[in-house]
């Protein structure tokens, strides 16, 4: 049987018409349990977290002022293109893996690799700063009750005086992963109920809230000029994602081919309608400079005398930052899963478990390893390991879908991204002028990161590849 040719290896593409055909091996069925909404669900869970409790507070202390809101309108505009690119893509190819699948059928297998590589990294990553910041609400709140803890386990070793470890964090990192091997379908009940709570809490501080705007001060309405608010999109930009790891979850869905592209819209649509009106009561109940950069929203309730609302919002605030850590965590575990499934990693982790129909081997792996990141790295550090791999994949995806468009017209798409090819090419371009503002040090982990993943390619996926043992079309 003739073989694919080397020199087409790293350019191999998943034929898209025939998709199923290169899925093999047994044990590796994801049960098909998710609905339009319960979608919807897991994609604000993704988007809604920080971007509110902590990210407006600071981008308007320090960066834009009241133009905070049209730093996230911006970065809004800019995602939007990349989740434009990414709802035709799911409804097209409505399999595990995400921006690594989409590379993967379009732009070759190495490209894929590479972006399906990257995300296992940040992804991880950021469930696990997620778990750091949730665990210092939580240290937070217990202090506030009067109680003492031990002072080793509220944090990683270096950020503070007798800290060991973060143990709180590392908890629920592993909390997630055993509450996602409890199969599809009862995670997303959980997750659905969580976000429904989230957005009560952030409906509750908008309708409080505009009672005790005071017009005053949005003025000036750009102390930082317009540059600042440019600024600040590129600094809240990383909070209007999401939509991009629930759409990992698309073999999981009971129609995907319809419910994906809607859920991504709707997702990402409901979280800027959240946003917008959550800026406008935060910058009008306090001015700008006095608004507090860790916990905004808590410190304005409390200056107009809502104390009791403040520590409600406390808890919302670990309740909705929670759900980012289910939606990130769900990712990682499809993409590798994916990666598994075609053979670029070792089959074993593409097993899923028996009846419940989900990766359980990577689920724990996935847990254990946010948990050692959670629990021993600084989050400044942490963080430092996000970012770049989520911009890179926007890159893929829009690009993609450009190429796809123009290679295969004749493809059936449930939805089509408008204004082609100029929509994908604005993502494309915001993405690469948000990666100019990251630091070197990311950069430096970045290439380390990539080189051990050429080590595995080139030494094991390149031969292994599902589509490497299939005969040359």
């Amino acid at each position: 049987m003739d073989r694919l040719r080397a020199g087409e290896g790293i350019l191999r593409r998943k034929p898209i018409e025939h998709i199923e055909e290169t899925e093999v091996g047994e044990g590796t069925r994801l049960d098909k349990s998710l609905g339009l909404w319960q979608l919807t669900a897991i994609g604000v869970g993704g988007i809604i977290g920080a971007g509110i409790f902590t990210l407006a507070g600071t981008v308007a202390n320090g960066t834009a002022g009241p133009a905070v809101l049209v730093s996230f309108l911006i970065a809004g505009v800019a995602s939007a293109c990349a989740a434009l690119s990414y709802a035709e893509f799911a409804g097209m190819i409505p399999k595990a893996g995400s921006a690594y699948t989409y590379g993967y059928a379009v732009l070759g297998e190495f490209a894929g690799w590479f972006i399906g590589w990257d995300l296992l990294l940040e992804y991880t990553a950021i469930v696990a700063v997620v778990a750091i910041g949730i665990s210092g609400y939580f240290s937070f709140l217990v202090e506030q009750m009067g109680a003492d803890l031990p002072r080793w386990m509220l944090g990683a070793p270096g950020t503070g005086t007798g800290h060991r470890v973060d143990l709180f964090a590392a908890l629920l990192c592993l909390l997630i992963a055993w509450l996602l091997n409890q199969g599809i379908r009862s995670a997303a009940r959980f997750e659905t109920f969580v976000v429904a709570l989230k957005v009560l809490v952030v409906l509750l501080v908008i309708g409080v809230g505009v009672f005790h705007i005071n017009t005053a001060n949005y003025h000036p309405f750009f102390p930082f000029g317009i540059s600042g608010a440019f600024t600040g999109a590129a600094t809240v930009f990383f909070a209007v994602f999401g939509y991009d790891a629930m759409s990992t979850a698309a073999e999981e869905s009971k129609d995907a081919q319809r419910h994906m592209p809607k859920a991504i819209i709707y997702s990402l649509v409901i979280s800027m309608v959240l946003y917008v009106a959550a800026c406008l009561v935060l910058t009008g109940m306090q001015n700008y400079k006095d608004i507090d950069k860790e916990s905004g929203f808590s410190t304005a309730f409390k200056s107009v005398g809502l104390g009791a609302l403040a520590d409600v919002i406390a808890v919302g605030a670990i309740i909705g930052i929670l759900t980012v850590m289910f939606t990130f965590m769900l990712g990682v575990t499809r993409v590798w899963f994916s990666m598994s499934r075609d053979g670029l990693l070792p089959r074993w982790f593409a097993k899923t478990h028996p009846t419940r129909h989900v990766p359980t081997r990577v689920t724990w792996i996935v847990g254990l390893a946010s948990a050692v990141i959670a629990g021993f790295v600084p989050i400044g550090e942490a963080a430092e390991l996000t970012n770049i791999g989520i911009l890179l994949a926007f890159v893929v995806v829009c690009t993609a879908v450009i190429v796809l468009r123009y290679r295969q017209p004749e493809l059936p798409r449930t939805f089509r991204t408008p204004g082609m090819p100029v929509v994908p090419a604005l993502g494309v371009l915001f993405s690469i002028w948000l990666i100019t503002f990251l630091q070197w040090q990311t950069w430096v982990r970045f290439a380390v990161w990539f080189a051990i993943g050429c080590g595995i390619y080139f030494g094991y996926s390149y031969r292994r590849s599902v589509l490497a043992e299939r005969p040359a079309s």
